[in-house]
C-alpha cells in the first residue's frame, strides 16, 4: 500500500504540479473569467468617463447650450463603452476557443497514438491483410 506523501509528490508524472509545469493541463480556462472582469471593469470605469465627461461639458456651457453639448457627448461615451464591452468579450471568447482547440488537438493525438501502438502491437498483421 501506498504512503500518503507518495501520492502528492510534485516529481511524479500523474501530479497536477507536474501537470502544470510541463503545461500539459492548462490554468488559462480559470483565468480567462478574471481576466475578462478585470476587463470589464477597465471598460466600466471609462463609462464612469464618458458621465462624467458629459456632466463637465453641461457645466462648463450654459444652462441650454450645456445640456445640448452634454446629451452627444453621454450619447456617444455610452455607444463606444458598449462596443468596447462587446468586443472585450469576443476577444476572450476567442481566446478560450483557441484553447479548446489547443486541449482538442491533444485529445485527437493521444487516440492516434493509442490507436498505432494498438494496431502495431497486434502480431501477423499487415498493411495488405486490411485491403482484402
Amino acid at each position: 500500500m501506498k504512503s500518503p506523501r507518495s501520492a502528492s509528490r510534485p516529481d511524479r508524472p500523474n501530479s497536477v504540479l507536474w501537470k502544470l509545469l510541463t503545461l500539459e493541463q492548462l490554468m488559462t480556462g480559470s483565468l480567462v473569467h478574471l481576466v475578462y472582469w478585470f476587463g470589464l471593469g477597465v471598460v466600466a470605469l471609462g463609462g464612469f468617463g464618458a458621465i462624467g465627461a458629459s456632466v463637465g461639458v453641461a457645466l462648463r456651457e450654459g444652462p441650454l447650450m450645456g445640456l445640448l453639448a452634454a446629451i452627444p457627448v453621454a450619447v456617444a461615451g455610452l455607444l463606444v463603452i458598449a462596443a468596447l464591452a462587446i468586443v472585450w468579450r469576443s476577444f476572450c471568447e476567442f481566446y478560450v476557443v483557441i484553447i479548446q482547440i489547443g486541449e482538442d488537438l491533444r485529445a485527437m493525438r493521444r487516440t492516434a497514438e493509442a490507436g498505432a501502438v494498438s494496431t502495431s502491437a497486434k502480431p501477423g498483421r499487415s498493411a495488405a491483410d486490411g485491403d482484402q
